[in-house]
């Protein structure tokens, strides 16, 4: 005995982070074969062609970027050093199999530059996205759970955040910070943040009049452990869902910023300010143009379609 009383034993043992955790308590499916809550999540999900390809494309170019020191500049040269002997002779050409995605106006390798690019793209996206959550989690709990005044502050300053074009807003606190990836995570984190506290704020108003949750404030549980470990968790669905498809919008708007001359800056290479290098060069060398722009379109779909399978997976509503 651990000196609890049952009632508080059993709300606890209804929290969805609980009951996804009970790998001893098994659902029989269709075959009568026992499966665990997040098995069956993940079984959906692998059942979802779409969403399949684009955790392959993912996971694809996230191994490429973390390997890219051990053979990139063996094998395609260094992304960001120029030789001078030798530039004039490199620059510009065509895709060939020394240069599979061709050279630059400097004579650096096109293909080397997209992949080193893909760390800083990846970086922007997981790093700002983690940001945004973690602020909007934090409001909308407060938000929904105590309500009023906290509400009413909390949704006008979301309202604030919302009446300003996002690309422009994040352009003027570029403009005041200074660029440079560490500012593109802060800039795009700030900005994101009252998309996530207003979905969470509405999941958490959906749960918190459940009757494991009463029964729980009956019990004299403080409002911090009745969030953490009631609330909280039964809440957090649609949000894993809605981040993983804010890290592609997040990778759009660092190559967007980066277009604009206010993201990452040169000689270090971004697929956005590639994009911007390679506007002189539209007709003449469209490679420059076409390969970056390719792993943008690429990589955000994936995450698009990625959450997109999430949100179907994880909603226990749906029926085989």
């Amino acid at each position: 005995m651990n000196g609890k009383p049952h009632t508080e034993r059993a709300v606890e043992g209804s929290t969805f982070t609980e009951e996804l955790a009970r790998a001893s308590m098994p659902i029989l499916g269709p075959e009568g074969k026992g499966r665990t809550l997040r098995a069956d999540a993940w079984r959906r999900l692998l059942k979802n062609k779409l969403a399949v390809a684009g955790l392959i494309w993912i996971v694809l170019v996230v191994i490429v970027a973390v390997s890219a020191d051990l053979w990139v500049p063996r094998y395609l040269g260094d992304p960001i050093s120029i030789d001078t002997t030798t530039a004039a002779e490199r620059s510009l050409q065509p895709p060939s199999p020394a240069h599979p995605f061709g050279t630059d106006q400097l004579g650096r390798d096109t293909a080397s530059r997209v992949i080193y690019g893909a760390r800083v793209s990846l970086l922007v996206g997981v790093v700002a996205v983690a940001i945004m959550v973690m602020v909007g989690l934090v409001a909308g709990a407060v938000a929904a759970y105590y309500g009023g005044w906290w509400d009413a502050i909390i949704m006008r300053a979301a309202d604030v955040f919302f009446a300003f074009p996002y690309v422009l807003f994040a352009i003027v606190l570029l403009a005041l910070l200074g660029g440079g990836v560490q500012n593109v995570f802060i800039a795009i984190g700030i900005l994101g943040w009252p998309s996530i506290a207003r979905l969470f704020r509405s999941s958490i108003l959906s749960v918190k009049e459940m009757e494991y949750v009463d029964a729980a404030r009956a019990m004299g549980a403080p409002a911090w452990r009745i969030l953490a470990r009631h609330i909280m968790p039964n809440a957090v669905s649609p949000i894993i869902v809605y981040a993983t498809m804010s890290i592609g919008g997040a990778i759009l708007t660092e190559a967007a910023l980066s277009y604009l001359g206010m993201g990452v800056q040169l000689p270090s290479p971004s697929w956005g300010n590639m994009l911007a290098d390679a506007g002189s060069f539209m007709f003449s060398a469209p490679w420059l143009m076409i390969y970056p722009g390719i792993a943008i379109v690429t990589t955000v779909l994936a995450f698009v379609l990625l959450g997109d399978g999430l949100r179907d997976a994880l909603d226990v509503k749906l029926k085989d």
